[in-house]
């Protein structure tokens, strides 16, 4: 090869690379704003919470599933009323003005009482935890949805989430240490825990939690729960009462429900839809855990640094709640077949599961007190 060749043949082969570099370029140019800007799919969900622990919930699940989907996804929060009134979140989502709402069942109790089964139902020996069990695995998924789509006819998918101890009896004028105190009171409570303390003799009234502390403090209601210490600290009920009384069978089990316009999640890829179930289990988890952080906490602020009087719910009162329970069960029973059916269902699942998880459990109660003393 003459040095004239050479020469031409690198030239041409600069040229050549030049030209191709540019070309690639260009087609980078052409095709990443396709990739960098494609804009993700953007869920509005409303949340029945104006403020306090349960909205950190409602914004805990939607940071998991804004993190997992990798910018394909993305679920901005709604607060309480941002679009419509809470007992009107279920029908939005039902007919797409809002793409999902979080929430509780007993919230749509008015459409159906079979809605209270899934959160604010009798208690059968089981832990809020164990009834989300239920849910997953004894069927309680299936009759949800039966109730939802066969029955109510919604267009709505929905999952469960964050297992809520026991809610407390609530705040009282005074130390409640016999049910007989209890009637006549007015009282703030929601779902079929209404007809189990009406059942009782108190006369109930069901309030949006930001409304039960100006509610006690004008006198409109005596007598008020919502769920735990420290949404209770966060509403100041530690300024109207004193009277704190834990433990209780009107709502001794109860989770957030999550729920999407059934249409709308029917488009997303598979991979979003399996993002929007399994941050509600993630979340669960993490829910439980900061619950047992935070409640116990404010528990400890309520009685020291706000002078709260906290009680255990006396065993007649909670015996009380039992027997009322099973008139309400049995006259809703009577007229509405599918609450019986789910009823049923629970029963036989708390049954086989309580034979284990009862026997099985140690006494906690007798290993705390010889570590910390007599509770």
């Amino acid at each position: 090869m003459t040095k004239a060749t050479l020469k031409t043949t690198k030239a041409t082969r600069r040229k050549f690379l030049k030209g191709g570099l540019v070309a690639a370029a260009g087609g980078a140019a052409l095709t990443a704003p396709n990739i960098a800007t494609a804009a993700p799919t953007v869920l509005k969900v409303q949340a029945a919470w104006g403020g306090g622990i349960f909205l950190e919930f409602a914004q805990d699940y939607i940071n998991r599933v804004n993190k997992m989907s990798g910018g394909k996804l993305r679920i901005d929060l709604l607060g309480v009323g941002a679009v419509v009134k809470t007992a009107e979140m279920q029908t939005a989502v039902h007919k797409g003005v809002i793409d999902g709402a979080h929430l509780v069942t007993a919230y749509w109790y008015s459409k159906s009482p079979v809605a209270s089964l899934f959160g604010t139902g009798p208690c059968f020996g089981w832990s809020a935890n164990e009834m989300m069990g239920w849910i997953q695995y004894g069927g309680g998924k299936e009759l949800y949805y039966e109730l939802m789509h066969d029955i109510l006819k919604l267009n709505v998918v929905g999952f469960f989430s964050g297992p809520m101890p026991a809610q407390p009896l609530g705040w009282f004028k005074e130390e409640i240490t016999d049910p007989e105190q209890m009637k006549g009171l007015k009282y703030r409570t929601v779902g079929l825990a209404a007809d189990v303390l009406q059942e009782m003799g108190m006369s109930v009234v069901q309030l949006p939690g930001g409304e039960i502390q100006p509610a006690m403090k004008s006198g409109l209601i005596d007598a008020a729960e919502f769920n735990n210490p420290t949404s209770d600290k966060q509403f100041g009920m530690q300024d109207v009462s004193k009277n704190y009384h834990l433990a209780s069978f009107h709502q001794s089990q109860e989770c957030f429900e999550i729920i999407f316009n059934k249409t709308l999640f029917d488009t997303l890829a598979k991979e979003q839809q399996a993002i929007l179930e399994y941050a509600s289990e993630a979340s669960s988890s993490d829910m439980a855990w900061k619950a047992m952080e935070r409640y116990s906490q404010d528990l400890v602020r309520l009685k020291k640094d706000y002078g709260v009087n906290v009680y255990r719910t006396p065993d007649g009162v909670m015996d009380a709640q039992l027997k009322a329970w099973d008139t309400v069960i049995e006259r809703i029973s009577k007229v509405d077949p599918f609450f019986a059916k789910v009823i049923a269902s629970q029963k036989a699942w708390a049954k086989r599961h309580g034979a284990y998880s009862i026997n099985n459990a140690p006494n906690y109660k007798g290993a705390y007190e010889h570590y910390f003393g007599k509770l």
